[in-house]
């Protein structure tokens, strides 16, 4: 399946998000840059057995409302950033924010995400436009995920 949506993610040609380095402050970088906003973050990996599942369900709600702000965070290396963007890409998520872990000590990342995170995939936060959040650990129902946008997108 992984090599599947690599493929995918190379023959669409669409243009694919940097993926970006994340480090202990980028996670207010990321609510800096959407302030006032609701969006969704999306904690997955390459490895990660659901993570697809949930991929495929963010990359649907964003066809189906492209003003929905997903920012997506891979816990793999920056090594991996071209094959995460081409799966991202493979999801209809290629041109979402994407960033990947880039510290020795992914402990200190998720600690800086959120203190009671011990790592589990998928892991999505709903931020509404105060950055008020929700996190749920496992694939989010689509129907949790479009009552979230028809709540928060106007």
């Amino acid at each position: 399946m992984k090599s599947l949506c690599l493929l995918l993610g190379l023959l669409a040609g669409l243009a694919q998000a940097e993926v970006r380095p994340f480090g202990p402050d980028s996670l207010q970088h990321i609510q800096a840059e959407r302030a006032g906003r609701p969006f969704i973050l999306t904690l997955w990996s390459a490895s990660c057995t659901h993570c697809p599942a949930e991929l495929k369900a963010l990359g649907e709600l964003a066809r189906q409302h492209p003003g929905l702000d997903i920012v997506l965070l891979s816990t793999d290396s920056p090594a991996e950033a071209g094959e995460l963007a081409a799966l991202a890409n493979g999801y209809g998520l290629g041109r979402k924010a994407q960033w990947v872990f880039a510290d020795a000590q992914p402990e200190k990342l998720r600690f800086a995400i959120d203190r009671r995170w011990y790592g589990e995939l998928p892991r999505t936060y709903f931020f509404d436009a105060q950055h008020r959040r929700a996190g749920v650990s496992g694939v989010v129902p689509v129907e949790r995920l479009e009552r979230w946008v028809g709540e928060h997108l106007k």
